[in-house]
């Protein structure tokens, strides 16, 4: 995998934190972050798939309604 050094500016307390959660992990600053990276690059890779799925679903299902509504706002409230 190619990769490209970037600048990256960050409060003083906030890196010196990281580097202790990387130091914990075993692995380096780059490692560390690069790690937390991915994770949200594949969070949002998979919501996203989740998503088009159950939009797909929600367009091609009928939820037994055949596209009408029979009940009133009582009929879902009562007790």
């Amino acid at each position: 995998m190619e990769r490209q050094n970037i600048t990256l500016s960050l409060p003083k307390d906030l890196l010196r934190q990281i580097k202790h959660l990387a130091v914990e992990e075993g692995v380096s600053l780059s490692g560390f972050l690069t790690g937390l990276l991915q994770d949200a690059v594949k969070k949002n890779y998979e919501y996203q798939e989740a998503r088009e799925h159950h939009l797909r679903l929600l367009a091609t299902t009928d939820l037994g309604t055949k596209g009408t509504i029979n009940w009133g706002r009582s009929d879902l409230h009562a007790r």
